[in-house]
C-alpha cells in the first residue's frame, strides 16, 4: 500500500480492537474508510490529526458489533461512547477522547465542512464513498484497485444492509433507520466499488 497505517501504540490498539470485534467485512470497511479519507485529504490539502482520524475510523462502526451494540441508543452514539472510553484508557486527554466521540457521531449527521472539523469531514467523505459510492470522481481507479486489493469488500454491502435493517427495527428514530427508509439498499447495490 502506498498509504501506511499509523504505527503509534494507540493506533495499533484501535486496530487490535477492531480486528477482534468486527467481522472481516466490517473491519475492511473501517480500514478502507481510513485510507479513502487520507487520499481525499491529500487531494484537497486538508490538514488533520492522523492518529485521531485513524482511531475514529477503526471504531466508527464498533456500535454495530454484537459486543458493543446498544439497545437504547443509535450505533454511532454507542460507538462514540466506546471511543471516548478507549481514548481515556489510552491516556488521551478528556478533550481528545471527546473528539473521537464527536467524529464518530457526526459521521452519521449532516455534512460537516472540512474547515469546521477536518476529521469528521474526512470520515463522512470516506464512509459515504465506501458504503454508497458518493463522490466517486474523488477516488481514482488506480487508488480503488490498490485499496480493494489490500482490503477487499468481501460481502460488505449485503452485511452492512442487514445491520442497518436491524438498527431500523430496534431503533426507528435513528439515522440508520432514516437511511434505510430513504432507500439506502438501492444505493448500496449500485455502489461502483462492487461493479
Amino acid at each position: 500500500m502506498s498509504i501506511e497505517l499509523p504505527a503509534t501504540p494507540t493506533a495499533r490498539a484501535a486496530l487490535d480492537v477492531a480486528t477482534r470485534f468486527c467481522p472481516p467485512a466490517l473491519l475492511n470497511h473501517s480500514v478502507r474508510s481510513y485510507l479513502w479519507g487520507v487520499a481525499y485529504a491529500d487531494a484537497h490539502s486538508i490538514a488533520y490529526d492522523d492518529e485521531l482520524y485513524f482511531v475514529s475510523a477503526m471504531l466508527h462502526d464498533i456500535g454495530l458489533t454484537a459486543a458493543f451494540d446498544s439497545h437504547t441508543v443509535p450505533f454511532e452514539e454507542a460507538g462514540g461512547s466506546f471511543a471516548w472510553a478507549f481514548g481515556m484508557a489510552a491516556g488521551w486527554s478528556a478533550d481528545r477522547s471527546a473528539r473521537a466521540d464527536e467524529i464518530i457521531v457526526r459521521h452519521m449527521r449532516k455534512d460537516v465542512p472540512a474547515v469546521e472539523d477536518p476529521e469528521s469531514h474526512l470520515l463522512q467523505a470516506a464512509t459515504s464513498w465506501d458504503v454508497a459510492g458518493r463522490r466517486a470522481a474523488e477516488f481514482p481507479m488506480a487508488l480503488r484497485a490498490e485499496v480493494l486489493e489490500a482490503y477487499p469488500r468481501l460481502d460488505f454491502g449485503a452485511r452492512f444492509l442487514e445491520l442497518f435493517k436491524d438498527q431500523t427495527e430496534r431503533k426507528p428514530g435513528s439515522a440508520a433507520a432514516k437511511a434505510t427508509t430513504s432507500g439506502i439498499a438501492a444505493v448500496i447495490s449500485a455502489n461502483p466499488l462492487d461493479h
